[in-house]
């Protein structure tokens, strides 16, 4: 802890600094914990990005100051972070925080790229730890305390310095948005650190981290018990089809679309062979594991680890073809439950394991209901999820909702909304439309009371947008008016189911 000397010390540093600095001047800002290792203006151009066919251009970005830095808040912790901030008048006046995926180990660039590209000055940090595996949880737990919550909210408070340092005013409203791990790290702020942000975008949380990861276990330990479990990917294709076939117009319109997945009661074992097997039908085992996919994972006692998955989007999953679980999932109970990088993943029990993930590292679990904290700083929570994600199971999102109306009283649409969004899988993509600006309806939101009680979904297929559908906020459904195009968003309105 740094003394009331230094302290002092430091925040005058800082105070002078505080006069519209030159970027090129940032090496020599003095902050907490916090050492800047460079900065420098970039010109205004096109984002270039490496994708699995080479160089990719992403969207025009204005002209702005590059800092990065490493950020220090326990001894043991090493956060390397960047901030870009639009140079002149190219400022919107604004802070974006962008989330992670997985277990971090890098800087979302570009996802800053696209705030940066809106006028925002954005942020992002690797949560401590360089590369995508848990490894470094083990014999550091400071390190797993920075990738839990600190890593974000650190970067959070030094990058609001830095811009008042460049703007010489603070910014005037603080967003986050982020999805998957992002969206856990939106939630986990929301509830341990309810002023960082104005208002929180939080995509298909993985959250509870560790409950998510059990449940992934115990499906993937079922799938490799016997090599008869293993589904091919073309009769996931086919399983998916003869739900859809179904199911698809208990909403009144056939559009291959499921709008609310638990709707459909389909029997899987209907599909099972008659005969000899074929790539039209399903062996008993394979219909096994499909049904058991559906179900929930639940302690000895019944109590609820995780929800299973939902009708509809079987066609995206991983789980039927593996031959061990990811080590995305299993990093969580080597490196933090059991605590031994050479556990074998074999011997996995689903209520010790539990156990001793939350004993060992239960902070990582954003596992608060009661987020008063948040709304009475005037803070918007838009929570999210796609109804065919292949890797969090939707249904979760939809019960963390519902807790927290449990908690805080049913009437809450002030401050929160959730929307559901149908065939879309993990954070976009998918059959359906999944191409959705969250943070402008959050800023209308914010900042000029215009509550999303929908917010428009675009597909798009070639160079064109072919169909638009509103995604109406939680429990609303879209409906149909009867009248004109089912592609068109115009010809459908919100109502409770």
């Amino acid at each position: 802890m740094m003394s009331t000397v230094a302290m002092a010390l430091s925040s005058a540093l800082v105070g002078a600094f505080l006069q519209g600095a030159p970027c090129e001047n940032f090496a020599s800002l003095q902050l907490p914990t916090t050492t800047i290792t460079s900065a420098e203006v970039v010109s205004a151009g096109p984002y270039i990005t490496q994708g699995r066919g080479g160089p990719q251009t992403g969207p025009t970005l204005p002209e702005h100051c590059r800092v990065a830095a490493v950020l220090a808040p326990s001894s043991d912790s090493h956060i390397e972070m960047e901030l870009w901030m639009p140079s002149g008048n190219s400022w919107n006046g604004k802070f974006l925080a962008v989330g992670n995926g997985g277990w971090a180990g890098s800087i979302s660039f570009a996802a800053m790229a696209g705030g940066l590209a809106e006028g925002y000055a954005v942020a992002s940090n690797d949560t401590g730890h360089e590369g995508g595996s848990g490894a470094f949880a083990l014999d550091h737990p400071e390190k797993l305390v920075d990738f839990a919550y600190r890593a974000m909210h650190e970067m959070t408070v030094q990058s609001k310095t830095m811009i008042e340092s460049f703007y010489s005013e603070p910014a005037r409203l603080s967003y986050y948005e982020g999805c998957s791990t992002g969206g856990r790290q939106g939630v986990m702020a929301v509830q341990r650190y309810p002023t960082d942000f104005d208002a929180v975008i939080a995509g298909a949380p993985a959250n509870p981290h560790t409950y998510l990861h059990a449940g992934d276990m115990r499906r993937d330990l079922f799938v490799l018990s016997d090599e008869a479990n293993l589904v091919p990917r073309e009769k996931l294709t086919m399983v998916q089809e003869a739900v859809i076939n179904a199911c698809d117009a208990i909403d009144g319109v056939r559009d291959g679309m499921l709008l609310d997945p638990r709707m459909c009661s389909f029997d899987v074992s209907s599909l099972t062979c008659a005969g000899p097997e074929t790539d039209a039908c399903l062996t008993p085992a394979q219909a096994g594991t499909i049904r058991f996919s559906y179900t929930d994972a639940r302690r000895s006692n019944g109590d609820l680890v995780f929800p299973g998955f939902i009708m509809g989007g079987e066609e995206s999953w991983v789980h039927t073809n593996i031959s061990e679980p990811p080590s995305l999932i299993i990093d969580t109970f080597r490196y933090i439950g059991r605590e031994d990088a050479d556990w074998d993943w074999r011997e996995f029990d689903l209520d010790e394991d539990v156990s001793l993930a939350m004993e060992n590292g239960g902070y990582i679990n954003a596992l608060s209901r009661d987020l008063s904290d948040f709304r009475a700083a005037g803070g918007k929570l838009i929570l999210y999820h796609g109804w065919n994600d292949q890797l969090i199971q939707p249904e979760n999102t939809v019960n963390f909702y519902s807790e927290v109306l449990d908690t805080m009283g049913q009437d809450q649409d002030d401050w929160m909304r959730l929307f559901m969004v149908p065939a879309m899988n993990h954070c976009r993509g998918g059959y359906g439309p999944s191409q959705i600006d969250w943070l402008s309806n959050l800023e209308r939101w914010r900042e000029s009371d215009e509550a999303p009680e929908s917010v428009t979904a675009f597909r798009v297929r070639g160079n064109a947008v072919d169909m638009t559908r509103p995604v109406c906020a939680y429990p609303e459904h879209a409906t149909y008016s009867g009248v004109g195009s089912t592609n068109d968003a115009a010809n459908f309105t919100c109502e409770m189911p």
